[in-house]
């Protein structure tokens, strides 16, 4: 028996069967065989039209597979593309498909066998992303960037399948960051006959190539995977992944139930914990508590996310009190006061048992490696320095300056602290706490002068965290939320975006990193890190900045 919680106690009985008889060639399944996680947000589709969240990701990533993927450094590489080509102009993808690679089998094919995956499949898939009745969240990865027709819409010739194992992708113009989209679960191939039968269904009935089948989804209570037989990827010794006969998934929401069941056991890994239980297995200064150690195994690594206060520069949607903070956050010195008066490596320490780094560079995190704090220079904790840009800009104890930051529940904390900082030099910063959609749609629509929020990088190129402050990317239609408008800048990334040169390509990101510093239209609080923690028997879930959960090499012992 594998419990998972309570709620689903009756579905663990009905599944038992199933995890027993799920290798049809092997020995009983036991817990060693079984890979349990919990999924403490909602999990919405296991379709990867719709991985826009980490619960779906981590779900979609067990069951399918694209071209390239990552490897642990986060470069592109091979998948179910053998190998791939790129035209020296930049803008045509040959990929040549790896024969063996065939879809799950499933009721949606002949005889219920999967069939051989090949280069239509994956037109069909990309194509499917771009279509309107699909309302896919991820068309982004190919708009603005495939060949397109007269009407600046994705032409029909952007994806060609030449023959059953050479795809083609055309650009409208060199895309370097390209390869690292295609890593993403949007790019994960479907077979049309399993979405023209289910429809809308598809979310939960599942059809991939990857390493595990899919089995059973009682929503809000249990997912059951079942290893893939078939599965077309062996280890270097020769012997076909995956090791593991199944995988279940829990939803346990309560976070402090979530780790005491990680505690009984009855969980093999869990990500991010949250403040409770991370001040409990670790001190300030991030180490494992002595009650703790031996008892699993503790990583704290990078991960793709920046987190930030956005300082609206385009105050034409501002009211009532944000309009003033806003005229005052047009000057550049009260910005730049702003970010000196923060004691960033005190805020991790104190807070964060120091997970994370310190917002010393630009916005670019530390885990990219593009990254330099050495050449983009950031803001240190000089608070007589805030004082006098302050004074220079006309403001003193006479004439303070009045902000209102707006935030959500989790981060009040964290703004209480920053308030404090703030206090010192002579700022007073009320905490403005919002439910998290009320928050999302202020901030995405300029109607909030000073706000928190964070970027969790798409793919792992500097370019997606820079996009945040191109012009033509203004939100709500686009990513940046602080209306941030500078012609030196777009410049550079319009230049950025075309150089195929590595280190010419970071020197450009560094000089658009070294703007954003200067004008400060953000302020870096800190470059995230992630806290995994895994039982002592498990092996070969290795990390990454992006907080992948790959499991076909995963083994218990």
């Amino acid at each position: 028996m594998f419990p998972f919680s309570r709620r689903a106690a009756g579905f663990a009985f009905v599944l038992l069967p199933l995890l027993t008889a799920c290798s049809e060639t092997g020995p009983t399944t036991d817990a060693r065989r079984v890979f349990r996680y919990n999924q403490p947000e909602a999990l919405t589709s296991l379709d990867p039209a719709f991985t826009n969240k980490q619960a779906n990701i981590w779900a979609a990533t067990q069951l399918y597979n694209g071209l390239v993927e990552l490897d642990d450094s986060l470069k592109p590489g091979p998948a179910i593309a053998r190998r791939y080509s790129i035209s020296p102009d930049g803008k045509t993808y040959t990929f040549t498909l790896r024969s063996g690679v065939r879809f799950h089998d499933s009721e949606v094919f002949p005889r219920g066998k999967g069939r051989a995956v090949v280069a239509q499949d994956f037109v069909y898939s990309f194509k499917r992303l771009l279509d309107g009745p699909t309302a896919s969240p991820g068309g982004w990865i190919f708009r603005g960037k495939v060949l397109e027709d007269a009407e600046g819409e994705p032409s029909d010739t952007c994806f060609v399948a030449a023959n059953d194992s050479t795809l083609r992708v055309y650009l409208k113009e060199p895309f370097i960051p390209f390869l690292g989209i295609l890593t993403m679960p949007y790019a994960y191939v479907v077979p049309h006959e399993a979405v023209q039968k289910y429809g809308k269904d598809f979310r939960e009935h599942p059809v991939g190539t990857g390493p595990f089948l899919f089995k059973e989804w009682d929503e809000g209570n249990a997912i059951i995977y079942h290893r893939n037989p078939n599965y077309w990827r062996k280890d270097a010794q020769g012997k076909q992944l995956p090791y593991l006969d199944a995988v279940q998934i829990s939803f346990i929401q309560d976070r402090k139930s979530e780790f005491l069941t990680f505690m009984q056991g009855k969980l093999d890994f869990l990500s991010g914990i949250r403040a409770g239980s991370r001040d409990l297995i670790m001190y300030p200064d991030g180490t494992v508590r002595e009650d703790f150690k031996g008892k699993f195994r503790l990583q704290k690594v990078p991960y793709l996310n920046t987190e930030y206060l956005g300082l609206q520069q385009d105050p034409a949607r501002l009211r009532g009190d944000n309009a003033e903070a806003g005229k005052a956050l047009q000057d550049k010195r009260v910005r730049q006061a702003l970010n000196y008066a923060l004691n960033k490596p005190e805020l991790l320490a104190y807070f964060l048992n120091n997970v994370g780094v310190p917002g010393l560079s630009g916005f670019v995190p530390a885990s990219l490696p593009s990254y330099s704090q050495k050449l983009v220079p950031g803001y240190s904790y000089q608070p007589a320095k805030a004082r006098q840009l302050l004074k220079q800009a006309g403001y003193d104890i006479r004439h303070p300056l009045h902000l209102r930051l707006a935030t959500v529940a989790e981060r009040k904390e964290v703004c209480e602290y920053l308030q404090k900082n703030w206090a010192d030099v002579g700022v007073q910063v009320d905490i403005d706490v919002n439910q998290a959609a009320a928050h999302q749609e202020m901030v995405d629509n300029g109607s909030s002068a000073f706000f928190t929020k964070s970027w969790l990088g798409d793919y792992p190129d500097a370019e997606n965290y820079l996009a945040l402050f191109y012009s033509k990317n203004f939100s709500p239609a686009g990513p940046n939320k602080t209306h941030f408008k500078n012609l030196a800048y777009d410049r550079l990334y319009e230049q950025a975006k075309l150089e195929q040169d590595t280190e010419k390509r970071y020197n450009l990101y560094r000089q658009m990193d070294r703007i954003i510093v200067e004008e400060s239209p953000v302020i870096a609080l800190y470059y995230d890190e992630v806290v995994r923690l895994t039982q002592n028997n498990v092996e070969g879930l290795t990390p990454n900045p992006m907080n992948q959960l790959v499991l076909e090499r995963v083994k218990k012992q």
